[in-house]
């Protein structure tokens, strides 16, 4: 914090312009446009406006720190307060997006609950709704939610814990899984049935 940031972008479609401010924070969370959760964005208050996401966030020596992303204004106009995607996370994730033209992300193949709902139906983690026919979790004998043949309906597996760490609600979820790979084998701790469970999964590639 408190480091000089140069930020390089085409706001307002004026290329190559520069602006320059300091490190405001580190460690922020910020949405994405798909609603997951980035975490460890630097938060700066170099002016970025439109058209500056994409651009770099160098230091003074003029070494890549981050690749702007957004920015907070009621306004859409520079607020003072921009977000730049982390140079670790871009080294990350590059590679794959040249190799396979897409971010290759780790899922489990279940579809889940909006929190809100959850919190309805006092369910404490992330219950699953409905699973993928043929995906690791239909192989690992995840249980959806479902009716039966009264009509009534029953509660799914609930996901509480990857790895023995705690999940309370999606983005939980979402940033855990961010933290592993394709093809890593995860321990799945579920609550069914008023029983605490675990199931090994392997993490496929979410579609």
């Amino acid at each position: 914090m408190g480091q000089k940031a140069l930020a390089i972008g085409n706001p307002f479609g004026l290329d190559q312009t520069l602006t320059t401010g300091v490190i405001s924070a580190l460690g922020r969370e910020i949405e994405s446009v798909t609603r997951r959760p980035i975490q460890g964005v630097i938060q700066t208050d170099t002016a970025i406006n439109p058209g500056n996401s994409g651009g770099p966030l160098l230091d003074s020596a003029g070494r890549l720190i981050g690749v702007n992303t957004a920015i907070y204004s009621p306004s859409g106009a520079s607020a003072g307060i921009g977000f730049a995607i982390p140079v670790d996370t871009v080294n990350r994730v590059v590679p794959e997006l040249i190799r396979y033209g897409k971010i290759i992300r780790p899922g489990l193949g279940v579809q889940v609950a909006e929190d809100q709902l959850a919190a309805e139906l006092r369910v404490k983690g992330v219950l699953i709704v409905d699973v993928v026919p043929g995906s690791v979790a239909a192989k690992a004998g995840i249980r959806p939610t479902r009716r039966d043949s009264q009509g009534r309906v029953r509660l799914g597996d609930v996901i509480v814990a990857i790895n023995g760490k705690r999940i309370n609600s999606v983005n939980d979820l979402f940033l855990l899984l961010e933290e592993y790979k394709v093809g890593d084998v995860v321990a799945l701790g579920l609550f069914r049935d008023g029983k605490r469970e675990q199931v090994k999964v392997t993490l496929e590639a979410l579609k």
